[in-house]
């Protein structure tokens, strides 16, 4: 049974906590930017990514690897307490385990359940579900750290395929504009990314704009050239060939 994490000193949802992850770091309290050293930052976007408490001693061997494990520890401790003294609802912590304070606001655990319910795991998609996919970024994309590749992967790959369902529900509900600019969100994140440019060209072509999927084809086409020296699949040759 993991061990029960002690609320911190007050309601984080009434102070305003919010940590943002998505294209860099920026914590905030009632929209005050919260100052953060790396260290404490590390230590904040680490425990974000779990959804459960987190042992003390395996937050400290992955974040100072390169450190004894008594070091570590005490690294730990010293961070810990530089958050604390900045803002007391960020971690909360028990002897052996910490984990990020419990009303904190993310905006990837947002992010993540706005991509879900698109792809319908999790309910009907919201009204607002479609701004937040369309402008969030990579998670923390000038960080390097190992422990960070494979979340930041796999919410890459969760938006992608997020907002490729978003642009064929539009279409196939003739809201071709809102199927465009979902559909060119999803190019721009990933310009590589055929199944993202063929719901594109379909929603121009459906909604008339014959000369535009000409050009996201031929921009396509010439990317893929230069970049993997490859052509289009056939599958959406045939879409422009016709025209």
């Amino acid at each position: 049974m993991p061990p029960t994490i002690l609320q911190t000193g007050t309601d984080a949802a009434a102070s305003g906590v919010t940590l943002d992850l998505l294209c860099g770091f920026q914590a905030r309290q009632n929209g005050c930017v919260i100052e953060l050293p790396h260290t404490a930052q590390r230590l904040l976007a680490f425990l974000a990514l779990h959804d459960r408490p987190v042992q003390r001693a395996h937050v400290a061997g992955t974040l100072w690897i390169d450190s004894s494990e008594e070091h570590a520890q005490a690294a730990l401790r010293t961070t810990l307490w530089r958050i604390r003294q900045r803002a007391q609802d960020l971690v909360a912590t028990t002897a052996t385990a910490m984990a990020l304070g419990r009303h904190v606001s993310v905006d990837l655990h947002n992010a993540g359940e706005c991509a879900r319910r698109a792809l319908r795991w999790g309910g009907s998609p919201r009204s607002g579900d479609v701004a937040v996919l369309c402008e969030a970024g990579d998670l923390l994309p000038d960080w390097y750290d190992d422990w960070l590749a494979i979340e930041r992967e796999r919410f890459r790959q969760l938006r992608l395929l997020a907002l490729d369902a978003l642009c064929e529900d539009f279409r196939e509900q003739g809201r071709y504009r809102d199927a465009i600019v979902v559909g060119m969100a999803s190019v721009a994140a990933e310009p590589l990314r055929e199944s993202a440019h063929r719901a594109l060209i379909r929603a121009h072509l459906e909604a008339g704009n014959r000369g535009e999927a000409v050009r996201g084809y031929e921009l396509f086409r010439s990317l893929l050239q230069d970049q993997l020296g490859v052509s289009p699949t056939p599958e959406l040759q045939a879409l422009v060939l016709p025209l």
